[in-house]
């Protein structure tokens, strides 16, 4: 039975990887900061185990590595993040942004270190972490030249493109193990992040998504790509 680690598991896209891999078979390891108030992750039928770990607490996550040993997971699947109204200069909140890149870029790489050894020992050796094209400095979609143009979101953009040099690093440091490490934004979903005008419902992106991480292969590891497997400008 193939296994996969997923934080940020209690709502949004989290929530949607949990329910799809466990109605494929998969074994779940669902984190979240607070099981008692994630009833609908708790919901979710299937081989699924739910965690508590706060990501921004780093002994916490130590002391979650050691709970969970040295079972072996397929996929490491680094979604927990935190975003913030878009703020530009003048508005900027600097301990909220210190906050947003512990949890959206340190935090995945603590994972990484203390789990490597369990990515190593599953039969796929994937990890992928889930980023923004809001993290892109070049991105190059001509229909979209509000967005490539928009100031703001200093905290939540600089810290997913902080995350995806984060990837690249984390890949080209186990690639010796043949341990694929992959940033991946999963578009425009109706979530509480995304927003009720968003196109893509989380069941349609994480489909995309998960087909995606199905069919990495080796020459993937280190890059930034689409919900569905388009490569991204840095």
């Amino acid at each position: 039975m193939p296994t996969v680690l997923i934080t940020g598991a209690n709502r949004g896209l989290g929530l949607e990887f949990a329910r799809q891999y466990a109605a494929e078979g998969w074994r779940v390891h669902a984190v979240c900061r607070d099981p008692g108030a994630a009833a609908d992750l708790r919901a979710v039928a299937g081989e699924i185990r739910v965690h508590a770990l706060d990501v921004a607490d780093f002994a916490a996550i130590d002391a979650f590595a050691a709970r969970l040993g040295s079972e072996p997971l397929d996929v490491l699947l680094l979604n927990a993040g935190q975003t913030h109204r878009p703020s530009g200069l003048g508005q900027v909140d600097y301990q909220r942004w210190a906050d947003i890149m512990r949890v959206n870029t340190m935090a995945p790489v603590r994972m990484v270190e203390r789990l490597v050894e369990n990515v190593a020992a599953g039969a796929q050796k994937k990890i992928v972490a889930i980023t923004s094209r809001l993290g892109s400095i070049h991105y190059t979609d001509r229909r979209e030249e509000s967005f490539k143009n928009r100031g703001g979101y200093f905290p939540y953009r600089t810290s997913k493109a902080a995350l995806n040099m984060a990837m690249k690093i984390v890949a080209a440091e186990l690639e010796p193990r043949g341990i694929v490490a992959v940033a991946v934004c999963p578009g425009w979903v109706r979530t509480d992040m995304g927003g009720p005008q968003a196109v893509l419902t989380p069941p349609q992106s994480i489909a995309m998504v998960r087909g995606f991480i199905a069919r990495l292969a080796p020459g993937d590891s280190g890059g930034f790509f689409s919900h569905e497997g388009q490569r991204y400008p840095w």
